[in-house]
């Protein structure tokens, strides 16, 4: 007994069971934050296989469709939509990649040099907008006259006479020599090292594509053999419906892609805006990503518009809004509506935040993403802990 009469307590307060599953807890908390900086510092690594698993998916659809008119083993199948898939990409290198490379090589002149132009325009009126690779006729200022100073200096040096003003001249033009070639091997090398980095990446998602589309049932139960038992068909589901969400959102999303590429292809052609094809083929490809992508595209179109004229840019705008019109209230609701049905809002904000944790990656994977964790949490968390049916 107590001073104040109650009784005093033997043991600890608590459901105390001992050390043991507490030294349990204590290291199931230190590997999960192992867990988590480990895939901090991988992020890279784990969204490229997350690339490898979308190509995948999309191998395993054409698989599956093929299915239906062709009675054949799914190798064969994977065989055939594999092969089909790399002709037509090399044919539309092949036919198409001669006029793709000179209307960007003319597109990329003429976007920096209306990019100059709306910079100095802007800079009149006391707007000082840091546009990349523009400032009309003042960026090359600097250098002509830092040359011109090096020659008159090399000049007046040399002018000097004698021994000394040669081996001033001759160590001069050496330096010069030294750093002509260092600024002409930097970029060459930084050149080099990006298309080998790409060319890396594209193998890596490619052999990752092929290698779950083979057999999507391995992959699909070796995760399943790390849930217990009595939970294996509800995660069979859950990942079933993570693939179907996903597969269903890249079909719709390649429709959209090829739509809005004809369009303003078609569009822009009609009105006589020069590289029309390869306009198109940007805002297709940059509509892949949702509400940055087509913002990039529209500005990249009317920057090319200005060398047209007033009525050149008023018709680019024209195209590019129809364009996103068709897109925003005919394409994605109907195509879109069965796979990912979330709000602009919430897509932008998810694009902001992965795009800050992971980059250009998380940016250009980030709806894909999304499609998973919806699936994740209405199945798992909604439907399974809160025991509320998922809307949809």
């Amino acid at each position: 007994m107590t001073q104040d009469g109650t009784r005093a307590l033997d043991g600890p307060v608590g459901p105390w069971r001992g050390a043991g599953p507490l030294a349990l807890s204590g290291i199931g908390v230190v590997c999960f934050c192992v867990a988590l900086a480990l895939a901090w510092m991988a992020a890279d690594t784990l969204l490229l296989i997350f690339a490898g698993v979308l190509l995948g998916v999309f191998l395993d659809g054409l698989t599956r469709g093929l299915g239906y008119v062709l009675p054949i083993s799914r190798g064969l199948r994977l065989t055939l939509a594999s092969l089909a898939l790399a002709a037509a990409v090399a044919g539309f290198a092949g036919l198409g990649g001669a006029t793709v490379a000179q209307q960007g090589r003319d597109l990329g002149q003429t976007v920096s040099t209306q990019a100059g132009t709306v910079k100095d325009w802007l800079q009149q009126r006391g707007i000082d907008v840091p546009f990349p690779g523009g400032g009309g006729g003042g960026g090359g200022e600097p250098g002509q006259d830092q040359s011109g100073k090096d020659q008159k200096d090399s000049g007046r040096d040399a002018g000097k006479g004698g021994l000394g003003g040669f081996a001033s001249s001759i160590l001069k033009n050496s330096g010069s020599l030294i750093s002509d070639a260092g600024s002409f091997l930097g970029p060459a090398a930084t050149v080099v090292l990006g298309l080998f980095n790409a060319l890396g990446n594209i193998a890596v998602i490619v052999f990752l594509g092929l290698a779950f589309a083979a057999d999507p049932g391995s992959y699909r139960d070796g995760l399943l053999r790390f849930v217990p038992p009595r939970k294996r068909p509800r995660g069979a589901a859950v990942l079933d419906g993570a693939g179907e969400t996903l597969r269903h959102w890249l079909f719709g999303q390649l429709l959209t892609m090829t739509v809005i590429f004809l369009c303003t292809w078609a569009g822009l052609a009609f009105l006589g805006i020069g590289g029309a094809l390869i306009l198109g083929l940007q805002a297709g490809l940059l509509a892949f990503v949702p509400t940055i992508g087509p913002l990039v595209a529209g500005v990249v179109i009317l920057l090319a518009s200005l060398g047209s004229g007033l009525n050149g840019v008023l018709g680019a705008l024209g195209v590019y809004l129809a364009v996103q019109c068709l897109e925003s209230y005919g394409l994605t609701p109907f195509i879109q509506k069965r796979a990912l049905d979330i709000p602009p809002a919430t897509i932008f904000a998810g694009q902001l935040l992965l795009g800050v944790i992971f980059g250009l990656w998380g940016i250009a994977l980030a709806l894909p993403l999304m499609a998973v964790i919806k699936v994740l949490l209405e199945q798992i968390y909604v439907e399974d802990t809160l025991g509320e049916p998922a809307d949809g």
